[in-house]
């Protein structure tokens, strides 16, 4: 965590894990390279080994020009692994006014006068809104206690635990209560989920935003509550209780 010259506080992963990932991948990837040749034969024997004509064709062309050269692929391999985890590193910046999350090239800022609540949830940076519903929840490796003191430093209201866990219900399919349009959307998640279709995923939680519906998942089931904003049918909505009217 790092606090810089104009008051904001930036959390990241840390130079240790860029060198862990740049000084570890290619090596390690090389190294599998090397292997593969050297064992191309031995691999090509095995039954139950796919890819047995790629290994005896390896396995036959001379050495060590096929083992440098098998190297040299899994070190590009390892560089490829390390950019690519490099870009998806997380990177939270707070100030008193707004929060800042950079990964994979693109930037998204959140006013501090629209959250009312910050926490981490099963790994995921939540910001709730008045009304409960989600701003932002992104997946975060960030320490949690390094995220805590970055924005308690600046006066953001952190949280232990979600403040509406006890609201959430597992959701199935045609569930009463949902507002209209929420159940096909939780349907589709449902799917975009059993495929590991993580955009989809994302892109279908933030419509059931948009209908005042908040999702987490748990083991790939889906728990939902409303937000204050929701509107459901007129069928689902709480009878109104008080005096009967003065019909005379």
């Amino acid at each position: 965590m790092t606090m810089s010259g104009d008051s904001r506080t930036r959390v990241g992963g840390g130079a240790a894990e860029l060198v862990l990932m740049w000084g570890g991948f290619p090596p390690l990837g090389a190294g599998a390279g090397w292997l593969l040749a050297a064992g191309a034969g031995w691999i090509a024997g095995l039954p139950w080994v796919p890819w047995k004509g790629l290994f005896e064709a390896v396995s036959r062309l001379p050495q060590p020009q096929v083992g440098l050269g098998a190297a040299a692929v899994g070190v590009v391999v390892g560089v490829l692994l390390a950019g690519a985890g490099t870009a998806e590193r997380l990177t939270v910046t707070v100030d008193r006014e707004r929060v800042a999350l950079r990964r994979d090239g693109k930037q998204q800022e959140i006013p501090r006068q629209q959250v009312r609540v910050v926490l981490v949830d099963g790994g995921d940076l939540v910001l709730l809104d008045g009304d409960g519903g989600e701003l932002l929840r992104e997946r975060s490796e960030l320490n949690r206690d390094r995220l805590r003191a970055a924005f308690r430093a600046h006066g953001w209201p952190w949280a232990e635990e979600d403040p509406h866990r006890g609201a959430y219900r597992l959701w199935v399919p045609d569930l009463p209560g949902l507002p209209a349009g929420a159940d096909a959307l939780l349907r589709a998640r449902e799917r975009a989920l059993e495929r590991d279709r993580r955009d989809d995923a994302r892109k279908l939680r933030r419509e059931l935003g948009r209908l005042g519906v908040v999702v987490r998942d748990e083991e790939r089931r889906q728990y939902w509550r409303l937000t204050g904003r929701a509107v459901l049918p007129t069928a689902d909505r709480p009878t109104p209780t008080g005096p009967e009217p003065d019909r005379r």
